[in-house]
């Protein structure tokens, strides 16, 4: 039988990483796809955050 392999691309949660120091009720996060094979490591992108209003950082959470 063949072997199947590891899909390159991957879907992932980015989540707003001033959000939660402010304390504020509620969470900023986005569903994003990335290719596993270009970028192992875990994901930084500004996003806009509708709650606070500005545009910060999301990271990736797993």
């Amino acid at each position: 039988m063949a072997k199947k392999s590891k899909e390159a691309r991957i879907q992932v949660i980015l989540e707003c990483t001033e959000h939660k120091e402010s304390g504020m009720p509620g969470t900023s996060r986005y569903i994003t796809v990335k290719n596993r094979k270009n970028t192992p490591a875990r994901m930084e992108l500004k996003k806009y955050n509708p709650i606070l209003k500005k545009v910060t950082v999301h990271k990736e959470i797993k």
